[in-house]
């Protein structure tokens, strides 16, 4: 039993946390290769089966956003141990969030998990605590890697399942303004 998410691709990243997924967590690399591991979440869970209107809906939204630049500098941790790369600015990443969320406003984000729609930080993951990894040594691994300038330009829908990463849609961003 899997779940849909929308998100914006991190290609620049992508080498790095694939080989995250495939060191730490292989049943969920994906054998797409559409597929982009490295993305900063826009809304987590969608639609399980969204259908043609809402597809459209979302087609219609990300053309209003415009492509933009952002810096993933520096390697923090939240309060359950997840090591990720907070964009900057932000801005951009929260306005494409709360469009989505203006139209599909029944999809809590994470299911309510981590407090209000406000309080949450857009970021990429880039670990876990759980396999020994802690900011200074995720710093360390990433020294080549980050300060990264990378640029969103497209809105991509997710499936996760064990065994069965895909994607499912993507949309550019921008083509409608």
């Amino acid at each position: 039993m899997g779940h849909s998410v929308l998100v914006v691709p991190v290609p620049e990243l992508e080498q790095v946390v694939r080989a995250h997924w495939q060191r730490h967590e292989p049943t969920w690399v994906s054998a797409d290769p559409g597929f982009t591991h490295a993305h900063i979440t826009v809304l987590a869970p969608w639609r399980a089966a969204p259908t043609p209107g809402q597809l459209d809906e979302v087609a219609a939204i990300a053309g209003t956003v415009p492509p933009f630049d952002y810096d993933l500098a520096e390697v923090a941790q939240f309060p359950n141990g997840t090591l990720h790369a907070p964009p900057t600015p932000a801005a951009p990443f929260r306005t494409l969030t709360g469009a989505v969320l203006t139209a599909f406003s029944d999809c809590v984000p994470y299911d309510g998990q981590f407090g209000a729609v406000d309080d949450l930080v857009p970021h990429l993951t880039l670990d876990h605590r759980l396999t020994g990894a802690t900011v200074a040594s995720v710093r360390a691994d990433l020294a080549d890697t980050l300060p990264r300038r990378c640029r969103a330009e497209r809105l991509e829908w997710h499936w996760y399942d064990e065994g069965g990463c895909a994607l499912k849609g993507r949309w550019p961003l921008g083509r409608g303004s």
